[in-house]
């Protein structure tokens, strides 16, 4: 088993961040110079992925451009003696392999992953979220991939989550954890604290063996009017062994408005040339509201 492709379903509206999103999928919005897109994208490539498959919505023109080449920009940058920035532009657009599959109508994660069937193929693929920021080394999707090809099975990355979090996520029911492993036997999507079988919350992303489209394309739409990848994975863990793997590394929700924040802070204190000086702006507002405080 060798896992060649992800699939980044970038497809949604971003409605946390209306109404800039009406306009800007939510995938293109900037932490410091990059946007969300690029770090999942970034992560896929570290971690082995040849091909990407990328679910969008209407709205994928701004995407699409990103990662192609712009001949005029590159001019320009050429002739003015950016050779730096030149350098930057020319290394995205070469960045990966890219296809584009459009969803048309949201109706769903499970129905994005479905409509990249014919693109994946016959082989396991990866699933990364188009707003998700995983910064870790060896990346997230790497350590997910190679539990995946040891064991030739579908992996579900999971971090452990505090209760009043249950409610944000599919959490996992899972038997014979050994370390950071264990085998899922089922999900439950957003519970209750009191309902929730685990601690264990489904992010990182997954690896995926194509018998879940099968399952996808059988699944019934739910009372939202969604098929969720939730639903199809507990079909999968009912019919083969389905894997946990509790990750290491950082996690940033970028559709979560403090998360983003909290994202552009880190990146931007990482930055070698912006770093210490915002430091010293953070240290200045620090002791500028602790002064009002008191």
């Amino acid at each position: 088993m060798r896992v060649r492709k992800a699939v980044i379903p970038a497809a949604g509206f971003g409605t946390r961040f209306l109404p800039v999103t009406k306009s800007v999928p939510k995938a293109m919005l900037p932490i410091v110079a990059r946007p969300v897109i690029q770090y999942v994208v970034e992560e896929a490539v570290a971690s082995g992925i040849e091909q990407i498959i990328m679910v969008t919505g209407e709205n994928r023109e701004p995407l699409e451009a990103y990662f192609d080449r712009n001949v005029a920009l590159e001019a320009t940058l050429r002739q003015t003696g950016k050779q730096a920035l030149l350098d930057e532009v020319i290394r995205i657009a070469d960045l990966a392999n890219i296809a584009y599959v459009t969803q048309k109508e949201p109706l769903g994660n499970g129905h994005a992953v479905l409509m990249a069937r014919y693109v994946v193929g016959d082989e396991p693929f990866a699933v990364l979220w188009g707003d998700d920021i995983l910064i870790s080394r060896p990346p997230v999707a790497q350590q997910l991939i190679e539990v995946a090809e040891r064991y030739a099975a579908p992996v579900i990355g999971v971090r452990r989550v505090p209760p009043d979090d249950f409610e944000k996520y599919g959490m996992v029911e899972v038997k014979d954890r050994d370390g950071r492993m264990g085998r899922a036997v089922s999900v439950v999507e957003k519970p209750r604290r009191d309902d929730s079988p685990s601690d264990l919350a489904q992010i990182g992303g997954f690896v995926l063996t194509p018998d879940v489209f099968d399952i996808l394309a059988e699944t019934p739409v739910g009372p939202s009017g969604e098929i969720y990848l939730a639903d199809a994975l507990i079909t999968l863990m009912q019919r083969r062994t389905v894997y946990t793997y509790e990750f290491s590394g950082r996690r940033y929700d970028a559709g979560n408005k403090l998360d983003f924040l909290r994202a552009t802070v880190d990146m931007a204190l990482a930055d070698p040339e912006l770093g210490p000086t915002f430091r010293e702006f953070l240290t200045e507002v620090v002791r500028r509201e602790g002064a009002v405080a008191g």
